[in-house]
């Protein structure tokens, strides 16, 4: 029996822009062009539906959609025709049995195979099972003599796909995903592909989708496991990258020319990077300008602006500082403090006219109630008026920078803080807002000290702490997180040690304030499970709580 010969296989972590079909397969035949030009291999990996972008919800229900994949897979297939590499990329297909989410595998200017996904994900941020039809049977695909398996992300998370391409053969399971990033989610991923490893005792590559797509992104962070489960090479995660390894004539695994995997983020790294990534996208894929940040002087704003520079840079991005009757000096300071440290442009608009007008125009139908909250959320509506009006006249998006536990409990005004194109930190724990300033003052220190340590608060009454209507956010967030990321009974939380009335609280407030929740800016999913596109709950509801 004759030895088999050795194969390379590139692992290309690219950026698709969702319905860009003809742009994605450019972006598909540039990255194995530069890389073959540098590195050369015989297989390229990519992306779960890299050539449509994912999740693509309902386009893929347009009749026209089969016809403009099809046209793009047989130009890919005529571009690289000489390039003597077989490309593995991943696009709608349609077949007798309906749409497949397929890995299709192009070589010398022929389609050679077409692999459906056979676990469709109906969970979660998931909604495959309305889109796509499963595929039935083991993907194998032989290039040069060698038999490649095929698992389209989900596949990889069950045992029984693969076990049926090590049946068939297979010599190593190449994984394309779209695999949406949460905090513990890569160490996830590796776990689940090491347990593939054992097994079948193949090796795994594992190419993920990076970028941001409306409320999720994709880190990226592929990777590529020998069969005992080890790390063989690692791509940066939040950026386009490739790497090559090499399937040896005798199985193994091994990375060739690459260098050393970077180390890993800590989670509260990885966080900041995705967030920054998410903004980043969600303003050029739109086709933004830049953007206005309302800053406070609080840690929110604080952040976000913090976000929107290392996303953008500082010239596309303004700060916003629009003081009333109740902001503190302490508040102005560090927020002008904070804008001239990043470099950004900075406006000075005080609301004190406009909230007046607003006070003098409702003072008739109003002279028969006492002052309430409804004073307080005027003052959050002028400042969201004065920020849409900037944004309408230079094309650059409002960030909102409300945060996760705000949304949780309807500490958010309507029309007010709530106005914005996109909510960076929307699936960020207040906990976690602070946890992430710290860890960006050690980069470089832009966010004010006095920021981080003075107790929170909206600013919209004398002497106003958050605390005067919230549990203090210590408290709150594990409450939440209970709650909303693992759907806990109310008892099950008091047991753990919560205080009865106060989860009950905020189990009320929870419920309360899903109203407000559908009319929020959409922002980045990172943690278990965000709100919106994964948590869906009835706004009318008796539901007990």
């Amino acid at each position: 029996m004759s030895e088999r010969a050795a194969i390379d296989i590139a692992l290309l972590q690219i950026n698709p822009v969702m319905g860009d079909i003809d742009g994605n397969a450019r972006r598909v035949a540039e990255a194995v062009e530069r890389l073959r030009a540098s590195a050369p291999f015989r297989v390229a990996l990519l992306s779960e539906l890299v050539l449509v972008g994912y999740p693509p919800d309902d386009l893929v229900l347009r009749p026209d959609l089969p016809e403009l994949v099809e046209r793009a897979l047989a130009w890919l297939a005529a571009r690289l025709a000489t390039s003597g590499v077989a490309v593995v990329v991943g696009a709608p297909v349609a077949t007798a049995d309906g749409l497949q989410n397929a890995a299709v595998v192009l070589d010398g200017g022929e389609r050679l195979s077409s692999v459906g996904k056979r676990c469709l994900p109906n969970y979660g941020v998931f909604d495959e099972k309305r889109h796509f039809s499963p595929g039935e049977v083991a993907g194998t695909v032989t290039i040069d003599g060698r038999r490649l398996g095929i698992l389209v992300c989900e596949d990889l998370w069950s045992p029984e796909p693969a076990a049926d391409l090590r049946a068939a053969g297979a010599e190593v399971l190449l994984c394309p995903n779209a695999s949406p990033f949460h905090r513990q989610k890569p160490a996830l991923r590796r776990t689940v592909a090491a347990q593939r490893c054992a097994e079948t005792g193949l090796p795994v590559i594992y190419v993920n989708q990076f970028g941001g797509q409306d409320d999720l992104v994709f880190d990226g962070d592929s990777f590529a496991l020998d069969a005992g489960g080890g790390e063989v090479l690692r791509l940066p995660a939040c950026e386009a990258a490739s790497g090559v390894v090499r399937l040896q004539s005798d199985g193994r695994l091994a990375a060739r020319g690459a260098a050393p995997a970077p180390p890993p983020a800590d989670e509260t790294g990885a966080v900041y990077g995705a967030l920054r990534l998410a903004v980043a996208d969600y303003i050029d894929k739109n086709g933004f300008a830049g953007v206005f940040v309302g800053l406070s002087g609080g840690i929110d704003s604080a952040l976000t602006l913090a976000l929107a520079v290392d996303a953008l840079g500082p010239e596309r991005v303004t700060a916003v500082l629009m003081p009333s009757r109740h902001t503190a000096p302490m508040s102005l300071e560090d927020a002008a403090a904070e804008a001239d440290t990043l470099g950004v442009q900075r406006l000075t608009l005080p609301i004190e006219g406009p909230y007046a007008a607003f006070l003098d125009c409702l003072a008739e139908p109003f002279s028969d109630r006492e002052p309430d909250v409804t004073e307080e959320n005027l003052q959050a509506r002028c400042r969201g008026v004065l920020l849409m009006a900037l944004s309408n006249k230079y094309n650059r998006l409002v960030l909102s920078t409300g945060n996760k536990s705000e949304m949780a409990v309807g500490y958010a005004t309507l029309y007010g803080d709530m106005a914005g194109g996109f909510a960076p930190l929307k699936d960020v724990p207040k906990t976690l807002v602070y946890e992430l300033a710290r860890w960006r003052n050690r980069q470089s220190h832009v966010i004010p000290t006095r920021t981080l340590e003075r107790p929170p608060s909206a600013e919209l009454a004398p002497d106003q702490l958050d605390t005067d209507n919230l549990p203090p956010y210590e408290e709150l967030d594990p409450i939440l997180e209970a709650l909303v990321e693992r759907d806990d009974r109310v008892e099950d939380i008091v047991a753990a040690g919560h205080d009865e009335e106060t989860v009950r609280r905020v189990a009320r407030m929870l419920v309360r304030s899903e109203y407000k929740r559908r009319q929020a800016a959409p922002g980045p999913k990172v943690t278990a499970r965000a709100f919106g596109r994964e948590r869906r709950y009835p706004i009318t509801s008796r539901y007990p709580f």
